[in-house]
């Protein structure tokens, strides 16, 4: 049995769309990040990381969100969730590491400055470029979704695990000072994806209406 440990409004979300859309059986444990559920013992024991998403296997724990999507992929290959063709599955690979290792940290300079410095005038300046690097990175999204044209998708035609990673990333963005209707297509594939069956499932999951 896969086991997602999730909190909501996080960037876990994306893996609990995956394992809904994928058919495959899962339970979800809703990890209470206000509360310290991610520093306990027991929590630590099983991801040292402290952190959300992390997915039990019976072959051992999978942490980070680009490697647990893809291993969602993986397992459910009837749900065609990714590419197979082995260049546009690296393509989807950068995108969601793009996400993962720029946009996050981005958004995550607001939330958590005091991970880079301890100076109280660091912390102030490096909360203060988040719209604007926010919306740097999203506008390079968007020239990015241009390019694919009328597809409703991050990979062009087909659905992919990339499009719920962009869909909880996309969810961020008012709360860091930046109106998604800045970007039209970033908007019209959000919108998109909260009419998906397994966004909506996933969402009242976690007890959310939204991100």
């Amino acid at each position: 049995m896969l086991t997602l440990y999730t909190a909501p409004g996080t960037c876990s979300r994306a893996s609990h769309i995956a394992l809904e859309e994928s058919g495959l059986d899962f339970e979800i444990r809703l990890t209470d990040l206000a509360n310290g559920d991610q520093r306990r013992p027991e929590f630590l024991a099983m991801n040292p990381k402290g952190r959300v998403p992390a997915l039990t296997t019976d072959q051992g724990v999978l942490t980070e969100s680009p490697a647990i999507l893809a291993y969602i992929a993986a397992l459910a290959p009837k749900a065609m969730l990714a590419p197979v063709e082995p260049f546009a599955f690296a393509r989807m690979q950068a995108f969601n590491l793009y996400l993962a290792s720029t946009v996050h940290v981005a958004h995550a300079h607001g939330r958590r400055p005091s991970r880079w410095s301890d100076d109280a005038a660091a912390q102030a300046s490096m909360a203060a470029k988040v719209t604007q690097n926010m919306r740097d990175c999203f506008a390079l999204i968007e020239d990015g979704l241009a390019q694919n044209g009328d597809s409703d998708w991050v990979m062009g035609g087909a659905y992919s695990v990339a499009d719920p990673y962009l869909f909880t990333l996309s969810g961020w963005l008012e709360s860091d000072g930046v109106d998604m209707a800045e970007f039209p297509r970033v908007l019209a594939h959000y919108e998109r994806m909260s009419r998906r069956p397994a966004v909506v499932r996933a969402l009242q999951a976690e007890g959310a209406t939204s991100i």
